[in-house]
């Protein structure tokens, strides 16, 4: 790729903030690296899978709404986690993390367990243990 032909189309990278690096040829024929602010093909692979992850994620918040999932099962979905990999932010053995999911067991937590995984989860104590929050999650993406 040249570099002028680095692909500048809108999409999930913030301009700024968050771009691609790209290795270009330049006119003289060297390697040098370029930033993109995205590509449509690769933005709409992006596109498909936070779908998927929202479609799970929907069905993770209507546990957590019924009360057999604690919140920390649906915010788990949308940090794109898995148990082993909470459980590893979190110094945790997996089993205990699994246990942690279940709503009976998260009314049991300490403060200080429930701080710890508002931490490892980006929120608050108060957003992770909050329903009404929950109930007004709206899955969609910026387009």
């Amino acid at each position: 790729m040249k570099t002028d032909e680095v692909p500048q189309d809108k999409g999930f990278l913030i301009e700024g903030k968050i771009s691609d690096l790209n290795y270009v040829v330049d006119k003289d024929g060297h390697y040098t690296s370029r930033q993109s602010k995205g590509w449509m093909p690769k933005n709409e692979a992006i596109r498909l899978a936070w779908e998927q992850i929202y479609e799970h994620a929907e069905e993770v918040r209507q546990q957590v709404l019924a009360g057999k999932a604690s919140p920390i099962a649906l915010y788990m979905e949308l940090n794109v986690m898995d148990v082993s990999i909470l459980a590893s932010y979190m110094e945790l053995p997996k089993r205990k993390v699994r246990r942690h999911l279940k709503m009976k067991e998260f009314n049991h937590l300490s403060p200080e367990m429930i701080s710890r995984y508002a931490d490892v989860l980006n929120l608050t104590p108060e957003e992770l243990v909050s329903v009404d929050r929950i109930r007004g999650i709206k899955f969609e993406h910026e387009d």
